[in-house]
């Protein structure tokens, strides 16, 4: 992975080696190293958390969405005050945009 440092690097060998160890086989074992040092990334805040940036599946309405995803569609349309709304005021104000 291109943004990952050396110490991930070193991680995801180590758990990759370990998994085979263990018998998993090699693709699986690269699987689980890379969510595995992808998570710590994730926590340590040097990526983006998949489910507080995203504005949801445009499939689903807007009742459907999660309140962190209505407030990251309402700050892409510039909606003010955003913070302080509800579920049911986000979505009516998306609407009425």
């Amino acid at each position: 992975m291109p943004s990952w440092s050396s110490k991930d690097r070193r991680k995801f060998e180590h758990i990759k080696e370990s998994a085979e160890e263990r018998g998993v086989p090699e693709d699986r074992a690269e699987e689980i190293a890379a969510r595995t040092v992808n998570k710590g990334r994730r926590q340590e805040g040097r990526t983006p958390n998949r489910t507080t940036q995203g504005t949801g599946n445009p499939n689903r309405s807007l009742d459907q969405r999660t309140v962190p995803e209505l407030r990251n569609r309402a700050r892409q349309l510039g909606i003010q005050g955003r913070s302080k709304m509800n579920k049911q005021e986000l979505v009516e104000a998306i609407r009425g945009r």
